[in-house]
């Protein structure tokens, strides 16, 4: 059966001025990419061609255009080894033209955040990602409700205020 939501590539297509997304999990389920890091392969960042992929292109166009995007991500310390691959590869995030700060989640216990991880969209649409407990993505869902988006960006903004730009987070 054929799924209604819009891809991520048309949510960001459709975006005018700013896309934000916040992370609440310390892990997600596994990659081929994180188990090739769990093995002990590391991107040699200089060769751009052997690690851009299509996702990087489309923030990189996105931003381009002149939408903010940023990602703030709640881990807790010490961090997963998940979030620790996390942290690695957020270089390439970063180079496409993501703003990325951290968290810890020691700093985060008088925020009111939702219970899931989401994106939002000019401030008007959301897609909300519903995760197993293995952190596999069961479900996205995709709402215009104005109270839940207000609630969504303004948790957000709650923590972009208190993160610690990526350059600064050492882990």
């Amino acid at each position: 059966m054929p799924s209604s939501v819009p891809s991520f590539a048309e949510l960001l297509g459709a975006c005018q001025h700013s896309a934000i997304h916040l992370e609440i999990r310390d892990s997600y389920a596994p990659t081929p990419r994180f188990e090739a890091w769990q093995r002990g392969d590391r991107i040699t960042w200089e060769d751009r061609a052997s690690w851009w992929h299509p996702y990087d292109q489309l923030i990189a166009d996105t931003v381009a255009r002149g939408v903010v995007i940023r990602r703030a991500r709640i881990v807790s310390e010490p961090v997963s080894e998940y979030i620790r691959w996390e942290h690695y590869v957020t270089h390439a995030n970063v180079t496409a033209g993501e703003q990325v700060r951290w968290l810890p989640r020691r700093q985060a216990t008088g925020l009111a955040l939702p219970g899931n991880d989401f994106w939002a969209f000019d401030e008007t649409l959301l897609r909300v990602h519903h995760f197993s407990g293995d952190g596999a993505v069961v479900e996205d869902e995709i709402t215009d409700d104005p109270a839940l988006v207000k609630h969504c960006v303004t948790a957000f903004e709650s923590v972009w205020e208190r993160a610690i730009p990526h350059v600064d987070y050492q882990i």
